[in-house]
This record gives structure tokens, C-alpha cells and sequence, in this order.
């Protein structure tokens, strides 16, 4: 048996970390078994999907790497077929068509509860023949009325539902549009879905599916229903936790390594081993190790793997997705060093990449005017003589590079007798405009030689201006 798995979000809001969780389980497991991928489109709820929504769920997919090998599917380009399978259903007695007024379905589940008892369809029309001329009609499945049935789950073992607890699922509303339940079963039936990995808010549909695969005669896929995902409070996650969506931590400047290698862990695990590659994901993955337990979303926990990606991952890589943040805010990057040679320096110095382009603006712009606090502490009258020391030694250099850069800063300091930290603080200021930066030789080093005697000579005007005034 080949191995055929799916992620079938709605499209009615962006791809959120619960359902990035999910799809990743599911084409991990796909990919772990050498089968088959697909994404589906569950778009139904024609009032609320939007076409934003369709692309935010691809674009969130594209950015994990969740790569998919068939699909998109959307299912309102299937009705043809599910109307095709509803008339199958209706042949054979399986089905039927309910005239039974919304409103009056309102009082009759008004009056059960009143009763205390579950509010259900009553089976008015279940096995009426007087079928009324022009009046609208949904179609109702016939659920068997006795027996059981037993999902086979992955993760939380057997669980038995007696048929007496189900309704007469409504396949097909009056509108003519065929409803999710129903939709769900033709599509995992026609894709030869093998194994469904959804989250446990599904747990109710999975015995009507099955009821309805069995009287299609279809195969029965196996189920994995995951926990939800709680916020670090044990409330369920939502915005006022942070971000929820995935291309928000896109946006606030997350690796999508990062991501993947944190959501796997939020619920599955190997070991005490944190740190996956996708290749050791993909091997060791398996559904019956995925816990009960809803897991509680940790943002330090995320940072911390953010962080070790950024240094771990060759500096190549870490550009590819660091490129896009330094164009969101507007720094024109083929005016400086190589992206990736800034990323070396960088990398053990912030949290995200966001970060990494705030504080790198100066290896690709001038800055427009010095760090208030720095200025004031290292730009003073005493620091002209080393600027100027300094400012001359750079300017002899004629193999530049970072052992000959270092030894120019440390020539000045034996000259003049001082600690580096008198030469190197205010020549720091001078060329990066603040009091941080990586190591003074690797910083120099990615700058241009006339840049650097540019800004030196900057500072030294900013000292006349304090001197004079």
C-alpha cells in the first residue's frame, strides 16, 4: 500500500500555527513512508472563503518547504462529482430528501433540550414517499440506527461511537451545495487518502464519515486526531498570545527552519532530543508517537531555536531568507558587502532576522546621525588624536583584511600608549554611528576603505563642533 496523506485547510483565514502543526505531521509521515502528499482546498463555505485566504494558505505552505505532490485541489470545482455520488446514494435507499422546514427544526431541537434531552433530527422524512411538488429539500444520509462505530486512531487508541448518538448527516442543502462532511469523504475516497492527520476538533465528523465510506463501500483511511495547541496561560492560543499565523513569524523575522523543527515538537518528541533537521525528522517520525496532551506554545522556546538555525545554518541559506526583510525596510543591499558575509557576524548577536536587518543599516548606508548615549560618551575631545592615529594607519593599509585591519587598530593603541578600548570604542562610534557592532576587524573589514576614512573624518567634525561649543 502506497502511503497517501493530505492537508485539507478551509480557506477562510490565514494558515495558522495549529494547522501548519497538522500539516506537517501529515506530509512527514507521507515522506517518512516514501508515499504520496496532497493538498486540498476545502472551500465549501463559499460566504466565507476568499481567495486571500487560498493565497495566504499557499503562501504560509511554500515558506515551511511543505512541498506538496498533488493539489491544490479546491472542492467547489468538484460539485459535479459529489452531486454525482449524492444521486448513487438516493438510487439506493442510502439517501434521502427532507422537506423539512429550517424553522420548524428550530422548535422541535428548542423543545428536546427544553426536555433535557440532545437536540437531533427527529427522521421526519426518512422514510416518507409523499415527496411535496416545488418545495425546497436537503439531502439527508441514512445513519444505520444500531450498531457502533470504532475509529481506529493513532493517537488516542479505539474510540466507539454508537450510531443512536448520530443525526441524518445533511449531505446536500437546499442551495444545491453539497456540505463539508460529505465532501470530505468523496474527496478522501477519489485521492486514495490513506491516512487522515487532523486536528481533535474533528473528532465528531469521523464516525459520520465512516458511516458514509461504508455505504459507498469505500476503503476506511486510519486517523491520527492531534491536540490543540494551548497558549503558555493553558488557554487555547489566539492572538492575544502573539502571533498566530505562520507568515506573521515570516514577518517578525523567524526562520522557517526554526518553525518546522518547533511545531514537531509540540507534541511529538524523540527522546530529549530538541534539534531536528528535516531529514531526521522525516526518518523518525511516527504518528502512534504523537502524546494526547494538548502541548502549550513556549515563545522563549522558539526564539532559543531561532537563534541556533541562524548560526547553525550555512550563512548562504540564512541570506535567502533574511533578503526579504532588508527590502522591507528599505535597504538597498547592492550597495555594501555580500548578504551572507553579513549574516556571519551577525548572526550570534540577535534574536531574528528583523533584528539582523535594524542593526546592519550601516554596512549598506550612511547612517544620518551618531547614537545620542555613544557620541556622548566616546566622541569627546580626548578620542581626536586616536581617530586621527587610527584614521592614518587604516588609510596605509594595502592588503585589507581583517589580520591587517586588526593589527593597524593595535599599532595606534601602542603609539599612543592606551588600552584598545580607548582606540577601538571611538573608532566603533565613528564607523557604525553606535556603541555595538561585531568585532571592530570584521566589522572594517566588510566596509570600504574610503567609507571608513568618510566617517572617521565625521566624527572628528561632530568632535571640532563639541569642542567649539
Amino acid at each position: 500500500m502506497t502511503v497517501v496523506t493530505r492537508f485539507a485547510p478551509s480557506p477562510t483565514g490565514f494558515l495558522h500555527v495549529g494547522g501548519a502543526r497538522t500539516a506537517l505531521y501529515s506530509w512527514l509521515y507521507a515522506k517518512s513512508q516514501g508515499g504520496k502528499f496532497i493538498l486540498r482546498i476545502e472551500d465549501t463555505d463559499i460566504e466565507r472563503s476568499t481567495q486571500e485566504a487560498i493565497d495566504a494558505i499557499l503562501e504560509g505552505m511554500e515558506w515551511l518547504g511543505l512541498v506538496w505532490d498533488d493539489g491544490p485541489y479546491y472542492q467547489t470545482q468538484r460539485f459535479e462529482r459529489y452531486n454525482e455520488v449524492i444521486e448513487q446514494l438516493l438510487a439506493e435507499g442510502k439517501a434521502y430528501k427532507c422537506f423539512l422546514p429550517a424553522a420548524e427544526l428550530d422548535a422541535i431541537r428548542e423543545e428536546q433540550m427544553s426536555k433535557g434531552e440532545k437536540p437531533r433530527y427527529p427522521g421526519t422524512w426518512r422514510d416518507r414517499t409523499d415527496h411535496p411538488q416545488d418545495q425546497p429539500f436537503a439531502i439527508r444520509f441514512k445513519t444505520p440506527q444500531t450498531g457502533s462505530v470504532v475509529v481506529k486512531d493513532h493517537i488516542r487508541g479505539n474510540i466507539e461511537i454508537a450510531n443512536a448518538e448520530l443525526d441524518d448527516l445533511i449531505i446536500r442543502r437546499t442551495d444545491g451545495v453539497p456540505t463539508y462532511n460529505f465532501c470530505v469523504v468523496v474527496d478522501d475516497w477519489d485521492m486514495g487518502i490513506t491516512h487522515v492527520v487532523r486536528g481533535e476538533d474533528h473528532i465528531n465528523n469521523t464516525p459520520r464519515q465512516i458511516n458514509i465510506l461504508q455505504a459507498l463501500s469505500a476503503p476506511i483511511p486510519e486517523y491520527a486526531h492531534v491536540s490543540m495547541i494551548l497558549g503558555d496561560d493553558g488557554k487555547k492560543l489566539s492572538k492575544r498570545h502573539g502571533a498566530v499565523s505562520v507568515m506573521q513569524y515570516r514577518d517578525d523575522g523567524y526562520l522557517p527552519q526554526a518553525l518546522l523543527n518547533y511545531l514537531v515538537r509540540l507534541g511529538w518528541s524523540h527522546g530529549d532530543q530538541e534539534i531536528f533537521s528535516l531529514d531526521e525528522m522525516i526518518e523518525l517520525f511516527s504518528l502512534d508517537a504523537i502524546g494526547q496532551s494538548a502541548s502549550a506554545f513556549n515563545t522563549d522556546k522558539l526564539i532559543w531555536l531561532n537563534q541556533h538555525y541562524m548560526r547553525a545554518l550555512p550563512p548562504e541559506v540564512v541570506a535567502d531568507y533574511a533578503r526579504w526583510h532588508f527590502e522591507q525596510q528599505g535597504i538597498d543591499l547592492s550597495q555594501g558587502p555580500k548578504l551572507e558575509d553579513v549574516i556571519a557576524v551577525q548572526a550570534e548577536r540577535v534574536k531574528n532576522l528583523k533584528e539582523m536587518a535594524q542593526i546592519s543599516r550601516y554596512f549598506y548606508e550612511d547612517y544620518e546621525a551618531f547614537d545620542e548615549s555613544a557620541a556622548k560618551k566616546h566622541l569627546r575631545p580626548v578620542a581626536k588624536e586616536a581617530l586621527l592615529l587610527v584614521q592614518s594607519k587604516l588609510a596605509a593599509i594595502i592588503d585589507w583584511n581583517t589580520n591587517t585591519i586588526h593589527d593597524a587598530i593595535n599599532q595606534a593603541a601602542d603609539e599612543l600608549g592606551v588600552g584598545m578600548g580607548k582606540v577601538g570604542m571611538p573608532l566603533r562610534v565613528a564607523v557604525t554611528g553606535g556603541g555595538n557592532s561585531p568585532a571592530l576587524d570584521q566589522t572594517l573589514n566588510l566596509l570600504k576603505p574610503e567609507q571608513i576614512e568618510q566617517r572617521i573624518s565625521k566624527a572628528l567634525e561632530y568632535i571640532a563642533i563639541r569642542e567649539n561649543s
